[in-house]
């Protein structure tokens, strides 16, 4: 059984989770959006979003946690003592699942958890597998059969990638660790070690 540690100051996660049992997290475009906006709302303050995948019952991100500085100063002194400080940036994360999951059972007239407990990250060490798991992020939904090519698929930063749109997400370096961005879109085109990455993730 993996032991998920408090989101460390200045690291790269994967974070990604499912849905419980059999249900799904997102039945339309409202619910997609919603989850942005909240995402937005929650985590901009505490971290740096390179990729992201938003599908029917699960997701992935990849993230920088921020430094401790810049983290901190975003919050009122009350809410960082010493004991909370460390715990600040997993917090965020939980208050997005529970904010969404609350206001996706009232909408749905649902009701019960939404989310699996905890929500998984796996630390980045490996300069390789950051580019190795934007690679899986996006070509997710090419694996589970929602499209033929990661263009196809709205609910993914791909698009983002390729667009010149404004965009918070840390686009110019995504693109710079492919080198460009003619080559990361031929990079996207290739086959990719899912097996392996599927492995790493759960080591």
């Amino acid at each position: 059984m993996q032991q998920f540690e408090e989101l460390k100051f200045g690291h790269f996660y994967h974070i990604y989770n499912h849905a419980v049992g059999g249900r799904n997290l997102f039945y339309e475009v409202k619910n997609y959006e919603y989850f942005l906006k909240l995402y937005e709302k929650y985590i901009s303050s505490v971290a740096e979003t390179y990729a992201w995948v938003l599908m029917k019952n699960h997701f992935h991100l990849l993230v920088r946690i921020k430094e401790e500085s810049d983290v901190v100063g975003s919050f009122t002194p009350d809410r960082v003592s010493n004991p909370v400080r460390g715990k600040i940036t997993t917090m965020q994360f939980s208050k997005l699942f529970n904010a969404y999951a609350q206001a996706f059972n009232k909408y749905h007239q649902e009701r019960g958890a939404l989310f699996e407990r905890p929500f998984k990250r796996k630390l980045i060490t490996n300069d390789d597998y950051l580019k190795q798991v934007i690679l899986y992020i996006h070509n997710n939904p090419v694996h589970h059969g929602f499209c033929k090519h990661p263009i196809e698929y709205p609910w993914t930063s791909y698009l983002t990638c390729i667009s010149k749109q404004p965009t918070n997400l840390k686009r110019d370096t995504v693109i710079e660790w492919f080198f460009d961005r003619a080559n990361f879109i031929a990079v996207h085109e290739q086959k990719i070690d899912r097996d392996g990455i599927e492995g790493w993730l759960e080591s």
